[in-house]
């Protein structure tokens, strides 16, 4: 069958569906070869090579068609029990894969892929042997391309053609066999908007909220009119808001957008190095702005290939030791508040502490008086590597290196935790958005800028008791760990009059701690944040602006570039932070808070917020696991989550109620499960607070922590 007309079009129609089709068939033939094989998923990847090799033949694409009637040959015989779904199969028909994802936008481009399609027809059909070049020949000769008897229920028509693109955008193929009216075309759930048009659309809500901040404060200035008292005003404020995070969700992406790709390069590189690996993703849901995504594929492909080629061993090294020769590498996201966090984990070697110390001693760094904790920062460094050999695929020091610059450029942070013999956890911490960003607002000499306020992780008056001197610089107690000060002022360049006594506000960035001494704290809002231009010189301490109501800019510092530029100008500059032992110890009697939550990524977030806090932290991973860490030792507060093995937070926080020693106990829930009925079951049974992981963040945490608890000292 062939096509008259509107040929190019239908063409390119069908490359939008292959693209689709293609990345589907590849997941699961993924799925098949660790899932093993079951006759749903066998159908389901023969039905979208058939579809492919009959929509390649209606729209002429011969070469197409023939590589995919192989591959469609090769599943049949899966599907008939001939073969198993082995690595080699599943290395054949991921080549044909790759091929024609590569070969689609050519044939459209009028390109003749005869030669390439020869190649892996042959690849194909000779996967248990190579065949003789006689064989293939005559194998491809044989190849039906229109006329075939079993392409009766492939796409017949121009119609069908387009109901298959329809349904790839909206994730629910039509069946191939099920002709639909043209008039299927105006009952589209989705459809394709170029990005610079959400871009502008994004744009243009930013300016309307600054438009907004004007009329709020003509009304109060020109008028004597608060603008919260005028219904009107709260109305507009209102749509505004529900406006804008419309807006904001349109430019959302699941991070199962990249997975697929992490997954094929697990399973690649596991084959080339000859380990196992089980893939394993959790969260793939979650959303998170385009943008961002786009720079957290490459550290996230970086972290999973260090992750099998260093942390993960052998098959006989790991049952040597006693472990599963089967590997597990981990990918987990999930949303806190304003922020996305996104954690690899291997249950492999654990990265090797003192040759890391070794190397960058090697290479420079002052490693003497930093813990081990501070060392495993130093992973990022360009250069350091823990290789033995140099490969194609590390031992240059170069993959964590790209970790670090890609999540610096979007204002996150790394962390990385790692046990030896029991492997390691690379946490990455972003801002789900990067156009509408809550910022802390200071003052400083006579000016405001404002601070992203993922980066913040503590902000406080003049405390003398927390504040020290090592060394003859100023230092900050966080948790039990000193961050130096240095003056914003300095930082930032500007002359003036500086106070000795302003507040603290305590930043992280990608790798780093660093306080600022400013003149104000000013409050929190959220800020429309807007490129600085191309003309104007990239400046390393600034992120972006924003428009004030009175018409006046609004700077937004970068947090990485501020802490790199003070760090520089600080003795010893090389170090990371300052061990305890450098000043006098801080006062005892910290007070204790259990946290329990399943989910390690939740739980190590929490014990780092509060241990910064000043809190000793300690954790479990159930209710069961809780009940016996407090008949150890109580403690002052149980932070816990709901949905967890064995026992869940309503019965651990019921058994709590119902201890005599711990009937008074505070216990505050933080969950997921946002639904009224939840939320009252948590106070019915003795919670006395309850917090949705959505609405979480730092803030919120701490406050209601001391609501609990009374106020910190």
């Amino acid at each position: 069958m062939s096509i008259s007309g509107h040929d190019e079009e239908f063409r390119r129609l069908f490359a939008q569906e292959a693209e689709s089709r293609l990345s589907r068939l590849g997941e699961q033939l993924l799925e098949l070869e660790q899932a093993g094989s079951t006759p749903e998923l066998v159908a389901s990847i023969f039905r979208e090579a058939h579809t492919i090799k009959g929509a390649a033949a209606v729209v002429g694409f011969a070469d197409a068609s023939r590589v995919a009637h192989a591959l469609e040959d090769l599943l049949e015989g899966v599907r008939a029990g001939d073969y198993l779904a082995s690595p080699e199969l599943v290395d054949a028909a991921l080549a044909a894969v790759d091929g024609l994802t590569a070969m689609v936008p050519r044939l459209v481009s009028g390109e003749d892929c005869g030669a390439e399609a020869e190649a892996l027809e042959a690849r194909v059909r000779g996967w248990r042997a190579p065949a003789p070049a006689s064989d293939a020949a005559s194998a491809i000769s044989g190849v039906p391309t229109e006329t075939s008897g079993d392409e009766l229920d492939a796409p017949r028509d121009v119609n069908q053609l387009i109901a298959n693109d329809v349904g790839a955008a909206t994730g629910n193929p039509a069946p191939a066999s099920s002709p639909v009216p043209r008039s299927v075309t105006t009952e589209v759930e989705a459809i394709s908007v170029p990005v610079e048009r959400l871009d502008e659309l994004v744009r243009l809500v930013g300016e309307s909220a600054a438009a907004h901040l004007r009329i709020g404060q003509v009304l109060n200035e020109r008028l004597g009119v608060e603008a919260g008292s005028v219904p009107e005003f709260r109305d507009l404020s209102r749509v505004l808001t529900h406006l804008q995070e419309r807006t904001m969700r349109v430019r959302m992406v699941p991070i199962a957008t990249i997975t697929d790709q992490l997954h094929r390069a697990v399973r690649d590189l596991a084959r080339s190095l000859g380990k196992e690996v089980r893939w394993e993703v959790r969260g793939a849901d979650t959303e998170i702005d385009r943008g961002v995504l786009q720079h957290l594929a490459d550290p996230l492909l970086h972290l999973v290939r260090n992750a099998i080629d260093h942390g993960v061993e052998t098959p006989a090294d790991r049952a040597a030791n006693g472990k599963d020769s089967r590997a597990t590498v981990r990918l987990h996201a999930m949303q806190l508040g304003s922020e996305v966090v996104v954690t690899v984990t291997d249950d492999g070697r654990g990265i090797d502490v003192a040759r890391v110390r070794e190397e960058a001693a090697r290479r420079g760094s002052a490693t003497s008086s930093l813990t081990d904790e501070e060392v495993l920062l130093l992973v990022f460094h360009s250069g350091v590597s823990t290789a033995d050999t140099v490969s194609e695929v590390s031992g240059r020091g170069v993959g964590l290196d790209v970790v670090r610059t890609n999540v610096d450029a979007i204002r996150g942070r790394v962390e990385v935790r790692s046990e030896p013999g029991l492997g390691s956890e690379f946490r990455i911490i972003v801002p789900i958005t990067l156009a509408v960003l809550p910022c802390l607002l200071v003052a400083v000499a006579g000016r405001r800028y404002a601070i992203p306020m993922h980066s913040v992780t503590l902000a406080q008056a003049h405390d003398a008791e927390r504040e020290a001197r090592a060394e003859g610089r100023p230092l900050v107690w966080v948790g039990d760990t000193t961050v130096p000060i240095s003056s914003l002022q300095d930082t930032l360049g500007i002359a003036g009059e500086q106070t000795s006594a302003g507040p603290v506000v305590v930043v992280a960035g990608v790798t780093r701690r660093h306080a600022f001494r400013v003149d104000a704290l000013l409050g929190q809002r959220d800020v429309v944040v807007k490129g600085l231009g191309s003309l104007m010189p990239r400046l390393d301490v600034l992120a972006g602006a924003s428009v004030e109501p009175d018409g006046s800019i609004l700077l937004v510092l970068d947090v990485p570039g501020l802490i790199e530029r003070a760090r520089l100008s600080l003795p010893g500059a090389d170090a990371l932070t300052t061990a305890p032992a450098a000043v006098a110890e801080p006062a005892e009697g910290r007070r204790s808070i259990l946290v329990v939550d399943d989910a390690l990524t939740v739980r190590e977030l929490q014990r780092s917020i509060l241990e910064r806090a000043g809190f000793e932290v300690r954790v479990a991973s159930d209710g069961m696991e809780a009940l016996a860490v407090l008949a150890e030792r109580a403690a002052d507060l149980v932070l816990t989550d709901i949905e967890m093995p064995r026992l869940d937070g309503f019965g651990l926080t019921e058994a709590i109620r119902a201890h005599p020693t711990l009937v008074n106990l505070p216990v505050l829930v933080l969950t997921s499960r946002a639904s009224e009925a939840d939320r009252q079951r948590g106070l019915d049974v003795g919670a006395d607070g309850y917090i949705v992981k959505s609405s979480f963040d730092e803030e919120s945490l701490l406050r209601a922590v001391d609501g609990l608890m009374g106020q910190r000292r």
